[in-house]
């Protein structure tokens, strides 16, 4: 369990469709450089251009030496999770299938637009870009569940 608080004001406008963008809300510059700081900052991971996303996206990249769990932990190789552009702001992350209600319910997020389709697993989903540094803290546990997931710890 998350133990997510609830977000706070309406959800953003997104393309739900691909390219899966947050078009509203949108993270303001500092708050996008401290993402950008501390997103990367985890034992055995490399920060590296996304091998799935848009241009400019950059991937949290889990180092062979920091242990593996299941395939379904990645969005493809051994990239975990992604932050997007700043025009952008928001992310994606593989999370635990049990995690991703919550993370809805919360509104948090919302699931990748392939998900419905069977065309990627449950726990793809997209993480709205944080507003404030508050906001920015919830962001940052998520990322580490992601990449304890990723590590099977």
């Amino acid at each position: 369990m998350l133990n997510l608080p609830q977000r706070q004001g309406d959800r953003p406008m997104t393309n739900y469709g691909l390219p899966h963008e947050q078009l509203s809300q949108n993270t303001p510059a500092d708050v996008y450089a401290k993402l950008k700081d501390q997103a990367y900052d985890f034992e055995f991971v490399e920060r590296r251009p996304s091998i799935i996303s848009v241009p400019g996206a950059e991937g949290l990249w889990l180092l062979e030496e920091g242990g593996h769990s299941c395939s379904e932990a990645f969005l493809r190789g051994n990239e975990f999770a992604h932050v997007h552009p700043p025009y952008d702001g928001s992310l994606h992350m593989m999370l635990p299938d049990d995690d991703v209600p919550e993370l809805l319910d919360r509104g948090w997020g919302e699931s990748h637009p392939l998900v419905p389709v069977g065309r990627v697993p449950p726990g793809l989903v997209m993480v709205y870009g944080p507003r404030d540094p508050g906001e920015l803290d919830v962001i940052l546990g998520l990322i580490d569940t992601s990449y304890r997931y990723a590590r099977g710890i």
